[in-house]
């Protein structure tokens, strides 16, 4: 139990803080009685001289101004004074005592709440101190285990759960993999039989990226310069002043009887306030964009990177100096470590064990194969390779210039390929038999000529083709689609070209196995195989800069198993390392507290109920005018309930 009575327990007019006291401990010494007497005195003469100036003189001859007046009202308001001023004195001091015994009971039962018994802390505590003998390894302990336990049992629901999908649906597809919440995140996924064992072995292509905006914790390349890395913190830092500012803004308009800013205006607001914190003055020393850090310590660290020359190293200078606070911070490294520990340590708990990793740390890429062999003829028909890198905007240019240029030579090679197989076509084409159409428009050429001679009609040697019969004709390119190039219309036509090839081949050379079809069929067999894996490959220009995660799956179609493994360690890596998509909208979307909803019977600013306001005039007069009341009131509002609604309906007032 506590030292600290219940409620105040003495009652005595002059021993501070007692019940019906004038004095309180808060005083610390000072006179209350002098400080309120002197109060007084002071509005009773306040009174009076208002008394005197705007009362008639025939009414103050008859008023006793200088004697019984001034006492009976000394007296009257010297009462109410005191009454007011100890009752509120001792109100505030019973229920801080309340609040302080409360908060001081809530300590107590904390500390009771231990893992050992009262007793035996008390002893402890009495030997040692609490710095020597406490429980909080034992907690942290506790807590280890509570959360190890929880991991296990979401494990354990995400494998039920992925099993009852799979038994549901009896089939396998995308939805096995990725949960609907990060389903959005899926770049390239397909599912195709294995090229050896195409009836009991299914091969599965997953990529998945995940955006600089959506990572939990940002990641850097690790040849950033520690000028952007600190840039990079300044301007996070004025963008959290420029909301906080906005926000409070927001509360002054409400509080005005406004409404909230829309989304729109909310942007607009943000910008305007963009030049109170920086502006484009690289070059002037008082400008705004070096308020967080002087311009001099920003020309010290320029193109300073991860790495100095040891030749040059000084831990005496200026720019090392700020560059071990940056390394202290480990803002460089450790959004890539901390997906690269996340994943590993979810593929370990997940009994999905691998032989092969290698962690490129500089180039910010994880390589993770289930087996070190890379020969699909010695490894088992489950199995798994996973690759983590992280791209900027850089490197997604390289890529895509890379990807143009492959693209470009398959289609020179299978081109060729299409025009080596239409000349031997047409060289073995007997002379005096029709093979195919064009042999038949040929005969028939002299004939039509003369016909489109007489009606005037051109010749369908003299109209420019445009269809190649094999697609139908490609809409021209718009500016959007040359930045994001696709290439779907150009594989399509490119798969059907081989297609069509070896359908010529087999149809001119049917079962005779010349030198020369061996030769085309095997040319036709490598493009068709390398283009088949170019095209499983992930197009850059549908990769924004961020984390991607490649995933080449192997897993027998009756069993299944790395493919359900697999589903549980992404979706628990992408909940762990990624914030998720959020909608604008429904991310910044709340109840407005200044809506005015016309179910209830509330009116904001100008919209007073007219006859509430008539049926009390003493609000009006309460300030003493409009004039008056609206000086230090910036918003009115009445919520004071409509009788006749009341009326009709009493359950609204509930």
């Amino acid at each position: 139990m506590s030292d600290i009575p219940r409620s105040p327990n003495v009652f005595h007019p002059r021993k501070p803080s007692a019940v019906g006291s004038r004095n309180s401990l808060a005083q610390e010494g000072r006179s209350q009685k002098d400080e309120y007497k002197q109060v007084i005195a002071e509005e009773v003469e306040n009174i009076l001289k208002d008394i005197q100036v705007k009362l008639p003189e025939e009414v103050l001859n008859e008023l006793d101004v200088m004697g019984g007046l001034k006492e009976k009202l000394y007296n009257y308001y010297n009462q109410n004074y005191q009454n007011m001023f100890n009752r509120y004195i001792v109100t505030a001091e019973d229920e801080m005592v309340k609040k302080v015994r409360n908060f001081i009971d809530k300590e107590e039962s904390k500390a009771l709440a231990r893992y050992s018994p009262k007793e035996v802390s008390e002893m402890l505590d009495q030997i040692g101190g609490a710095d020597k003998f406490n429980t909080g390894e034992i907690e942290k302990s506790m807590v280890n285990m509570y959360g190890h336990l929880q991991g296990h049992i979401q494990r354990g629901m995400n494998d039920l759960e992925n099993e009852t999908n799979a038994l549901l649906r009896q089939k396998t597809d995308v939805g096995a993999f990725i949960r609907g919440e990060n389903a959005y995140s899926i770049i390239k996924c397909a599912f195709k039989d294995n090229l050896h064992k195409p009836k009991n072995v299914s091969d599965v292509k997953l990529s998945v990226n995940i955006l600089d905006s959506e990572l939990i914790s940002p990641i850097f390349q690790y040849q950033v310069t520690v000028e952007f890395l600190i840039k990079d913190q300044i301007s996070k830092t004025i963008t959290n002043l420029i909301e906080q500012e906005v926000e409070r803004y927001q509360d002054e308009l409400v509080d005005e009887g406004k409404d909230e800013l829309t989304d729109s205006e909310l942007i607009f607001e943000k910008i305007k306030r963009v030049p109170n914190y920086t502006d484009d003055e690289a070059e002037d020393e008082g400008s705004k964009r070096y308020t967080f850090m002087a311009k001099e310590l920003v020309e010290k660290i320029e193109g300073l990177r991860a790495e100095i020359d040891p030749k040059e190293f000084d831990p005496l200078n200026i720019r090392e100096n700020i560059k071990k606070i940056i390394d202290a911070e480990n803002i460089r490294n450790r959004g890539f470590n901390t997906a690269v520990n996340s994943l590993t340590s979810i593929l370990d708990t997940s009994k999905m064990g691998y032989q092969y990793i290698e962690n490129l740390k500089n180039a910010r890429e994880l390589i993770v194969r289930e087996y070190e062999d890379m020969d699909v003829n010695n490894l088992p028909d489950e199995r798994y390779q996973m690759r983590l890198k992280y791209y900027d905007q850089e490197q997604l240019l390289k890529e895509r210039d890379a990807y143009d240029k492959q693209m470009e030579a398959f289609k020179n090679e299978i081109t060729q390929l299409w025009d080596v197989v239409g000349a031997v076509y047409e060289s073995n084409k007997s002379g005096m038999r029709v093979n195919d159409f064009d042999d038949v428009a040929r005969r028939m050429r002299s004939r039509i000529r003369r016909t489109k001679q007489d009606s005037g009609e051109p010749l369908y040697e003299e109209i420019e083709k445009t269809w190649d019969e094999i697609l139908r004709i490609k809409a021209e390119d718009t500016d959007v689609e040359r930045l994001n190039n696709t290439y779907l219309h150009e594989k399509q036509l490119l798969k059907k070209m081989l297609s069509r090839a070896a359908e010529r081949v087999s149809t001119m050379f049917g079962y005779d196995h010349s030198r020369d079809r061996v030769e085309i069929d095997k040319r036709i067999a490598f493009l068709s195989r390398e283009f088949e894996e170019f095209d499983y490959l992930i197009n850059p220009y549908h990769v924004q800069p961020g984390l991607i995660l490649d995933v080449d799956i192997t897993s027998i179609k009756r069993k299944k198993f790395t493919l359900n493994g697999m589903a549980n360690v992404l979706n628990e890596f992408l909940h762990g390392v990624s914030k998720g998509f959020q909608d604008a909208a429904f991310a910044t979307f709340k109840r407005r507290r200044s809506t005015v909803r016309s179910d209830l019977n509330q009116s904001f600013g100008a919209d007073v109920d007219e006859e509430i306001v008539a049926k009390a005039p003493e609000i009006q007069s309460f300030g003493g005018g409009d004039e008056a009341s609206d000086a230090g009131v910036k918003g009115k509002a009445d919520v004071t309930p409509s009788r006749r609604r009341k009326k009709a309906d009493d359950l609204q007032e509930l």
